[in-house]
């Protein structure tokens, strides 16, 4: 399976709080809910459509369980398109104190999290997404475990907030894909890794 990533951020790079304002006030962050209904409909139909090609899906423990108590508890959320793509794939979550996952069809990944996603990599079929999950996002980049990233940016600036690509960490080339704008604003941008990048020399 292909491990694609799909992460809304501001433009300065934030990711934190994108939902409900009160779904992140981790660290103080008061600015949360700077994603809810923008992008329109194409951007919406496009992520809906990338949810639906996902063969299972990956999540950090924060991640999970705010998509267990909504996507996979509430029952007008079950039925929509995505809902229903969440429901009916497998879940994985990488964590070391998730002990008894509510969501039907979870498997918590324990112990060597390289080599379990690395299996899971190696089996046949679509994608294996991984939405939101900062931490676990970051943490994949910087072991060469992303095939595809997808980038939601939304334009707004937050000035505060976790940041997708923290202030130092590992250098990464990309290779652009695809590149959209929709009617308000919203851009995709799909990427592949692609090493590390070249520096000028003196």
């Amino acid at each position: 399976m292909k491990l694609t990533t799909m992460t809304q951020v501001t433009i300065d790079g934030v990711m934190q709080g994108n939902g409900a304002a009160s779904d992140d006030r981790g660290n103080g962050f008061e600015r949360g809910g700077w994603a809810r209904g923008k992008g329109d409909d194409e951007t919406r139909t496009f992520i809906t459509q990338t949810y639906q090609r996902a063969e299972a899906f990956l999540f950090g423990r924060r991640t999970y369980e705010l998509f267990a108590g909504s996507w996979g508890a509430i029952d007008q959320m079950r039925a929509h398109p995505i809902g229903v793509a969440l429901n009916e794939a497998p879940k994985y979550v990488a964590s070391t104190t998730l002990t008894a996952p509510r969501w039907e069809d979870t498997t918590v990944l324990r112990g060597d999290l390289a080599a379990a996603i690395s299996e899971l990599k190696a089996k046949p079929g679509g994608e294996l997404q991984v939405h939101g999950s900062g931490t676990l996002t970051r943490w994949l980049l910087e072991n060469d475990l992303v095939d595809e990233m997808i980038l939601i940016v939304i334009p707004v600036v937050l000035g505060q907030g976790a940041r997708l690509f923290p202030e130092t960490g590992p250098d990464l080339a990309l290779d652009l894909l695809e590149s959209r704008v929709d009617s308000k604003g919203v851009t995709i941008q799909v990427y592949r890794p692609a090493g590390r990048p070249r520096y000028a020399t003196a």
